[in-house]
Order: C-alpha cells, then sequence, then structure tokens
C-alpha cells in the first residue's frame, strides 16, 4: 500500500523533529514544580536563544528528510518562570513538497540540582504541502516528557537522558505514534580551549494502523541510534559529527517515508509494497552539523 500513501495521498510518513503548540503548559500548571522554579535565581528574567545551523544531512529519528541532502534550519526560544515557547524552521525535502518543516513549541522545564524534566507538546507544521484534493495535510501533534540526570562529581561528567513522546495522528495517516529513547553524554577532557564530549541515544518508534482508506495496515515500528562527538569551539560555535542508522530495511523505508526517488528491485510485500520499491533513507550515514547560537539573552528583569 506505498503507493496509496505515495500517489492517491502523495506523501509518506513523514517523520519530524521534535516542536510544538501551547498545550504542554495547561498539563505543568498542577504542577507544584511551577512554584518551586520562581525561586531560581534569574526565574522573572526572560530568555531568548537563537540558533542558526547548516548539517550535511537532516536526519531525525534515524531517517533523512533532505533527501540525503544538506539542509539549514533557524531556531528561536524564549523562556520565562520556567515556561518555555520556541520556533524552529527547517528546509526539507518531501514528498508532499512543503516550503519547509515549522516546529512550534511550548512546555516547562523544572530543575533541581543535576536533575531535569521537560514537559511539552509540539506541533510540525509543513506549509504550502502539495496535495491531491481531498486528502488532509501531513501537518501533526505531538507530545512528549524528557529527563535529564547529571553526574558532575565523576572525574568525566556524564549525562543520562530519556525521553517518551506521543502523537495520536502521525502525518495524518491516522496511525498513533509512540516513541521512547535513551542515551547519555560524557564531557571529555578539553583540547586546549575545545571543549567536547561523546554523545550517544538509542530509540524505538511503535506505530498503530493507518486509516483503512489508506489500506489499514500498522507502519513498520523500528529501532535507529546514534554515536557522535560536539565539539564547543567557544560560547558561540559548535560542531558536531554523528553515525547514524536504523535496523529498517530499505523495502520498509519506503512504506515508512513514501520516499519518491524509492528505486524498484526490492522483495514485494503484497499489502504494504507490491512493487518491492527500495529506499536509501534510513540507512547508515555521517552527518556533519556546524551551529552558530546567541543563547541567554536577556530581554527583562
Amino acid at each position: 500500500m506505498a503507493r496509496v500513501l505515495t500517489r492517491a495521498r502523495g506523501r509518506g510518513m513523514a517523520l519530524r523533529r521534535l516542536g510544538g503548540p501551547l498545550l504542554a503548559c495547561a498539563v505543568t500548571v498542577a504542577l507544584p514544580a511551577c512554584a518551586a522554579a520562581a525561586d531560581a535565581a534569574d526565574a522573572k528574567d526572560f530568555m531568548i536563544d537563537f540558533d542558526v545551523s547548516l548539517m550535511s544531512d537532516y536526519i531525525y529519528r534515524g531517517v533523512s528528510l533532505s533527501q540525503r541532502r544538506p539542509s539549514a534550519a533557524t531556531f528561536i526560544e524564549a523562556r520565562w518562570y520556567g515556561f518555555y515557547a520556541s520556533a524552529n524552521v527547517q528546509n526539507v525535502d518531501l514528498p508532499t513538497s512543503p516550503v519547509a518543516e515549522v516546529t512550534l513549541t511550548s512546555g516547562y522545564r523544572w530543575e533541581r540540582g543535576d536533575f531535569k524534566l521537560d514537559l511539552n507538546a509540539n506541533y510540525f507544521w509543513y506549509p504550502g504541502e502539495m496535495l491531491p484534493e481531498g486528502t488532509p495535510p501531513t501537518s501533526y501533534a505531538e507530545y512528549a516528557v524528557g529527563i535529564e540526570q547529571g553526574f558532575s562529581q565523576l572525574p568525566l561528567p556524564v549525562t543520562l537522558k530519556g525521553l517518551f513522546a506521543y502523537s495520536p495522528n502521525i502525518s495524518g495517516t491516522g496511525a498513533w505514534g509512540a516513541y521512547v529513547e535513551s542515551g547519555f553524554a560524557i564531557d571529555l577532557p578539553k583540547l586546549g580551549d575545545i571543549e567536547w564530549s561523546f554523545k550517544a541515544n538509542a530509540g524505538y518508534w511503535r506505530f498503530g494502523s493507518i486509516s483503512p482508506e489508506l489500506g489499514g495496515f500498522p507502519l513498520p515500528a523500528y529501532t535507529n541510534w546514534r554515536v557522535g562527538l560536539e565539539f564547543d569551539f567557544n560560547e558561540h560555535f559548535t560542531f558536531d559529527l554523528s553515525y547514524w542508522d536504523t535496523n529498517l530495511s530499505k523495502e520498509n523505508c519506503f512504506v515508512f517515508t513514501g520516499d519518491t526517488m524509492a528505486t524498484p528491485g526490492g522483495t514485494p510485500d503484497p499489502v504494504t509494497n507490491p512493487d518491492g520499491l527500495r529506499s536509501r533513507l534510513c540507512g547508515a550515514t555521517l552527518v556533519g552539523t556546524l551551529t552558530v547560537r546567541f543563547d541567554d539573552i536577556k530581554l527583562r528583569r
């Protein structure tokens, strides 16, 4: 049924970077942590972060959303009393040909010592999509909780990270999606004035079945993983070099992405991929990302 996703519907599963709308704030109002955050020294300051990134390939949860080509992104975030809202604009190359991927996020962060909790709601918007008549847009919402626990007292500081995210309707397909990820980062000894760290994470994404008019079959679940090094040259410049991979077959990668550049020659599946089309968007790749950032810009006390 991949032809349904790419022809009758004009798109595949476009996987996106986390972001979203204003629902997370309501979720966190009842948390006692909200009051504790106001006691932080700079809790009353209205802060802005602004980043610009250039990457050799835009990878999201192990899958390329830029057809293995370079991509650029602009990110801005505003923070106040632990609450935050952000927007990320990224150029992508998807079957529906949107102008960009616009990720909108709102949420709440709570910190106590080396422990951090992040509750957020995300909306992935794809303006300017070219959709067949009568088909819903690819844009969708996702809700997430992330945790971090640092161990700064170790000779080499270590940070453990975890994430759980859920969407009731991935990319408008009608299928739910639940994602869990864990990882760690190790701060390595400085190289002169350069701070650097080793990072690794692995995630698992499971889905329900797409709507009956698209075939009614479950989307292929998969695992992705990443290992990499991050170099901080100063407070404004960061370079990340990472290796990404997934356990998706090339045939299931086509089912998952609806890749318009997929090639024949794979093993056919009479339900999900009768032509045996194969996509290269889910395999091993090495990605370099250069980021210019301006963080903690204080606008008001």
